[in-house]
């Protein structure tokens, strides 16, 4: 299949999950199904279509940088990296949608580390965790029943 056409299919699956999250996150399907179950199965699956077609095919590994960079100019190979970003920010961003709900987190709040998660993952999460650590007065990603706040 056309790594191009790919390329925006999967696109397009993790922007419907993260305006489900930012826009609609109380919504019961958007951060208990769609957004971390149906959407990363689906990039799961194309994941793992790429790596078992491609890898193998082409040199480069995971040893070295340089060896990276050699496996990713397989094309096949740098979409499957590009479709394991998603799939895992994607979830990553439903827990936090999730986890805020749980404690009592503003949506306001969340929707800056969504975009942050969205675009630049990991420091998304970051900013999370650190708005949860205020939140709850603790640091940590695993929240005390009592320690909670509610930040509405």
């Amino acid at each position: 299949m056309n790594p191009n056409l790919l390329f925006k299919l999967a696109n397009n699956a993790a922007l419907i999950g993260w305006i489900l999250l930012i826009f609609l996150p109380r919504w019961r399907w958007s951060a208990r199904l769609i957004a971390p179950v149906l959407i990363p199965v689906l990039l799961a699956v194309l994941y793992a279509f790429l790596v078992i077609t491609q890898f193998g095919h082409s040199p480069g590994g995971f040893s070295s940088l340089s060896s990276v960079g050699l496996l990713f100019q397989n094309r096949g190979m740098l979409l499957a990296g590009w479709v394991h970003y998603l799939a895992f920010d994607l979830f990553v961003g439903s827990w936090e949608v999730r986890d805020a709900q749980r404690i009592g987190i503003a949506h306001y709040l969340v929707a800056p580390c969504l975009v942050l998660t969205f675009l630049f993952g990991p420091a998304g999460w970051l900013l999370y965790v650190m708005i949860k650590s205020v939140a709850l007065r603790t640091i940590g990603i695993e929240g005390d029943d009592a320690a909670q706040a509610s930040f509405s």
